[in-house]
């Protein structure tokens, strides 16, 4: 719950989230091609804040790329790896973090997420994702005969957990402001503020 938002703001609620957040982070989840990073990034505009890509962090504390991390080191070190940043980026908010395909899979993670973060899934159906991703040749985990299959069969394991988020956006093909208008709403919700939102964005403008 998010503590000590004004009630009257209406046409301008990002003010009062950011107050209500305190310390706290905006945690991003969800699977590769969600536009975690794309979200995010104009989630953190509105709200005034810093955007953090967690995978971004890890590349430049191992000095490698995440692919190169896979290769190397393997899923396992990854993990640990990746667990250990966020831990770290979670003791600087308030910020929008986004956040691995994997990374919420890990239960001392979504502790801490839970402590020091307002979790977010920005929740996608298969059609959706796959039509992202499959020009990027940068998922260690999608390097299978069948990227489909493998991808169904992660959100099988994983969207369980995605639902234990505090909150849950429909992340589909619309322009990237609505999907941030969404997200405004939902904090200022939980906030408990009264949020009008009108959104600008250019009907071209969608999550590649």
């Amino acid at each position: 719950m998010l503590h000590g938002a004004p009630h009257d703001v209406a046409a301008r609620p990002e003010a009062a989230i950011v107050a209500a957040l305190g310390q706290r982070s905006v945690v991003l989840i969800g699977m590769m091609g969600a536009g975690k990073s794309s979200i995010g990034r104009r989630l953190a505009l509105r709200l005034g804040v810093p955007f953090v890509d967690a995978d971004a962090e890890i590349e430049k504390a191992a000095q490698m790329t995440i692919p190169e991390l896979f290769d190397r080191r393997g899923e396992a070190e990854f993990r640990t790896g990746e667990a250990r940043v966020i831990l770290r980026l979670l003791e600087s908010g308030p910020q929008v973090l986004a956040t691995g395909g994997g990374a919420f899979m890990n239960a001392d993670t979504r502790a801490a997420i839970g402590a020091k973060g307002i979790s977010i899934w920005l929740k996608a159906e298969l059609e959706v994702l796959m039509k992202r991703i499959k020009r990027r040749h940068d998922r260690p985990l999608l390097r299978t005969d069948d990227p489909g299959a493998t991808l169904r069969r992660l959100m099988d394991e994983r969207y369980s957990v995605y639902a234990l988020a505090d909150l849950t956006v429909q992340s589909r093909e619309v322009p990237h402001d609505k999907i941030v208008d969404e997200i405004v709403s939902v904090l200022a919700e939980r906030a408990g503020v009264s949020c009008v939102l009108s959104s600008t964005s250019a009907e071209g403008d969608r999550v590649p």
